[in-house]
C-alpha cells in the first residue's frame, strides 16, 4: 500500500492495525463477541500496563478453551510515518489458549497480566519475542497456584498465523506452558532447534497448543 493510498483510504481517527487484526480474527470466530479488558490508564498517558487491550474468545476446537489475543505489540493507530515498513512495530502480538482452571472464577486475567509483564519487558530492554524462544516464569506461572507450568515457549499461533497490514507484517505469537522438566531441557540446550523440536512433540498431543494448568508432564 503505498503512502497515497493509505490517506485515501483511512484517516486519523482510525485504528487501522486494529481493524486489521479484528478482520484475521473474524475469519475464526465469526459473529462471537469477544470478552475485551483494558487498563485503566493507557500507557501512553503513564499507564503500567503496555498492552492496549486484551480480548478473550471461547473456543471450541480441538476442546474447550480460551483464546486470548492481545492490542498493543503492533502498530494500532493512523500513522502515515508507519506506512510500509517491514514490520509493525514489534512485529506481532501475543496469544494465549488456556484451558479452564478450577480457581479461574472469571476469565483467566492473571494471563493478560502475564502477556504485560512480557511487553514490559519488551518495551524496557528494547529485545523482542519471536518463534523459538522460550522464557522462565521464575515459579508458576500463574501466582500462588500448585501447577508444574513454570515457564513458556512461544510458536506460531495455529489458526492466526501472520497478517500483513499497512504498517508491516504481524505475527500472533502463541504463548505456550511448559513443565519443570521441559524447562530444565531447554535451560541444558537453549537453542530455537530444541524449543522447535519441543513444540513439535507437545503438538502431536495438542495441535493447538492448550496451556493446561493442571499438566504435569
Amino acid at each position: 500500500m503505498t503512502l497515497e493510498e493509505y490517506k485515501n483510504q483511512f484517516t486519523e481517527e482510525d485504528a487501522v492495525g486494529w481493524s486489521f487484526i479484528d478482520q484475521r480474527i473474524e475469519e475464526i470466530y465469526v459473529t462471537q463477541e469477544p470478552r475485551h479488558y483494558a487498563p485503566a490508564l493507557h500507557f501512553s498517558m503513564g499507564g503500567n500496563d503496555p498492552i492496549d487491550g486484551s480480548s478473550i474468545y471461547d473456543s471450541d476446537n480441538q476442546e474447550f478453551h480460551r483464546h486470548i489475543i492481545s492490542y498493543g505489540m503492533s502498530e494500532l493507530y493512523y500513522d502515515e510515518e508507519k506506512v510500509g515498513e517491514q514490520f509493525s512495530k514489534w512485529g506481532f502480538e501475543f496469544t494465549f489458549r488456556i484451558k479452564p482452571f478450577e480457581e479461574d472464577k472469571t476469565d483467566p486475567l492473571w494471563a493478560i497480566e502475564v502477556m504485560n509483564n512480557l511487553a514490559r519487558y519488551v518495551y524496557e530492554s528494547g529485545r523482542w519475542f519471536e518463534e523459538n524462544h522460550f522464557v522462565p516464569a521464575n515459579g508458576p506461572i500463574r501466582l500462588d497456584t500448585d501447577t508444574d507450568i513454570v515457564g513458556l515457549v512461544f510458536t506460531l499461533d495455529p489458526e492466526l498465523g501472520k497478517l500483513n497490514t499497512p504498517h508491516g507484517e504481524v505475527s500472533f505469537l502463541q504463548m505456550v506452558g511448559i513443565t519443570s522438566k521441559e524447562l530444565e531441557r531447554l535451560r541444558a540446550n537453549p537453542t530455537t532447534e530444541e524449543v522447535a523440536n519441543l513444540i513439535e512433540e507437545m503438538k502431536i498431543n495438542n495441535p493447538l497448543l492448550i496451556t493446561d494448568l493442571n499438566r504435569r508432564s
